[in-house]
């Protein structure tokens, strides 16, 4: 069904007797929660290019405080900014305290996407493999690793929850399946040097 001009004016009609302040507040509220929706929805379905409005575009020193002014945090803010406002001005009657509160609620939302964008980037960095820091580590021999670097065999070692089967090498003697093994160093190609855990 067609909504027209004067259905979406009635919709609002509550704010006819609104002072400004609630006027303004609802204003905010309204425009930036549609962008926000945008935002996820772009975000969960991988469309956030850098010329959409997850783009994080920088003011000034990008290695200062002025990166934190970014379309993201300015949507986030202005809609704990908004929806505080609208949710309190029944409560607050002195509009200065009104206005520092929502400023207060607005600065948490972009405190609370900070702490959650950087829970994200550790889960992702932790999930991400690196062969280096398996040096030290213990693992289980899979196939038979031949001795003095002669051949490789494969072993079996665990990685932040994650099993791997990767290929090993052995400087010194041969190190037969079943054998527990330490990782002493890696290889250009990759490859683990590993020797017989004592």
């Amino acid at each position: 069904m067609f909504i027209d001009y004067y259905t979406i004016l009635s919709m609002f009609s509550f704010l006819n007797d609104a002072d400004a302040y609630l006027t303004t507040f609802w204003y905010i509220s309204i425009p930036v929660s549609l962008l926000f929706i945008i935002q996820m929805v772009l975000t969960f379905t991988g469309l956030n290019m850098e010329t959409d409005i997850d783009a994080d575009v920088h003011i000034g020193d990008p290695e200062g405080f002025m990166e934190y002014f970014t379309i993201r945090n300015a949507i986030n803010f202005l809609m704990g900014f908004g929806w505080a406002g609208v949710l309190l001005h029944p409560s607050i009657q002195n509009k200065f305290l009104l206005i520092c509160a929502a400023i207060a609620v607005g600065l948490i939302f972009v405190a609370v996407y900070f702490y959650l964008a950087q829970q994200i980037t550790k889960f992702e960095e932790d999930n991400t493999f690196n062969p280096n820091e398996l040096i030290g580590a213990e693992a289980e021999v899979y196939l038979r690793i031949p001795g003095h670097n002669d051949g490789h065999g494969k072993i079996m070692i665990s990685h932040k929850g994650t099993t791997h089967v990767l290929e090993a090498v052995s400087l010194s003697e041969d190190i037969t399946t079943g054998s527990k093994v330490v990782v002493e160093d890696i290889q250009d190609d990759n490859r683990l040097v590993v020797r017989n855990y004592n």
